[in-house]
């Protein structure tokens, strides 16, 4: 088998850019839209970008301004099921592309976690409400020194 099974082993200088940012789309278990359909919506968004097609939803990558126009637009096709999350490696890095690595890459289980959570958090964003929280004075300190008196007390 080769060795390098990655389609594009070497980093082209847009890669290697910083200015180039690349995000994680990722469809929630409820979503209303395919990742193919994602796909194809960032297609027709026309934006200089590079996009591909993953088991999650998609991949985009580019200037930042374009990838989070592509974001924001895309969002709009399902906003309480189409979650966002940075990526470090541009798409087919063989640093983390799991066709050079030979398994899945590093983060992959993480996000496999993260995902059994994406149900909730869609629930939360469809059902939003009111919360008032209450948040209890802090306790002065002479009053601490009493209470701490007061435990070590029989200690002695």
């Amino acid at each position: 088998m080769s060795e390098n099974l990655c389609m594009n082993p070497d980093l082209s200088k847009e890669d290697m850019d910083p200015d180039t940012v690349t995000r994680m789309i990722i469809l929630g278990p409820k979503a209303n839209v395919s990742e193919m359909e994602v796909v194809n919506n960032l297609h027709l968004l026309n934006l200089p970008i590079t996009i591909k097609h993953t088991c999650y939803g998609a991949m985009v990558s580019g200037k930042e301004e374009d990838v989070l126009k592509s974001i924001k637009e895309i969002r709009k096709l399902d906003p309480n099921n189409i979650f966002t999350k940075d990526r470090g490696f541009p798409p087919g890095d063989p640093r983390r592309c799991r066709g050079h690595r030979l398994g899945p890459r590093e983060g992959y289980h993480q996000m496999e976690d993260e995902f059994k959570l994406l149900g909730d958090v869609s629930d939360a964003l469809s059902k939003r409400c009111e919360v008032n929280i209450e948040h209890d004075e802090p306790i002065n300190y002479d009053e601490l020194k009493d209470i701490i008196k007061e435990c070590t007390k029989d200690k002695k």
